[in-house]
């Protein structure tokens, strides 16, 4: 489409990834304050610590840090608002019955724009991993980068 999407960044939570076991993955749609959308298309968000929550049937994003958009007045918003989600009935119930069921948590994976230009953010109904996962994880990382490394210095030097 145009190409302000292509230079909107992807944000991604490196350390959930880490923490926990992803179940299942749902896109949502945010409230979101025009200074908000702007901060986003800068890349100026952090979702380390955000995590989700219900609140009566809607489902809401706390800690999800927007800095204050550099252009903004005093109109800007606040950093670390809790934050409406967007999505279906269906998914809520869904996401509400298996949160009170197995004792899951519901975090967010990355923030996006979609090609129609909308801020979106794609949560994970997750579990959370015990200290040998995290070490596989580790383990699992290291070894993938040793295999790049050899895969590279061998392609510059069979020439």
């Amino acid at each position: 489409m145009s190409s302000k999407n292509n230079q909107a960044p992807e944000i991604k939570n490196k350390r959930g990834t880490f923490e926990y076991e992803f179940v299942d993955t749902f896109v949502a749609g945010m409230m979101l304050n025009g200074t908000e959308v702007k901060s986003i298309r800068q890349g100026k968000a952090n979702l380390a610590d955000a995590f989700c929550f219900f609140k009566k049937d809607d489902l809401y994003i706390r800690n999800l840090n927007i800095s204050q958009y550099s252009h903004g007045s005093d109109n800007n918003h606040d950093p670390l608002r809790i934050r409406k989600l967007l999505l279906t009935k269906r998914e809520l119930k869904k996401l509400s019955t298996k949160v009170k069921e197995r004792g899951l948590t519901i975090i967010p994976v990355k923030m996006f724009f979609n090609e129609r230009g909308l801020c979106k953010i794609e949560i994970a109904l997750a579990k959370g991993k015990k200290s040998f996962d995290k070490r596989d994880t580790i383990k699992d990382r290291d070894n993938k980068r040793e295999v790049q490394r050899v895969m590279h210095e061998r392609g510059r030097y069979s020439s």
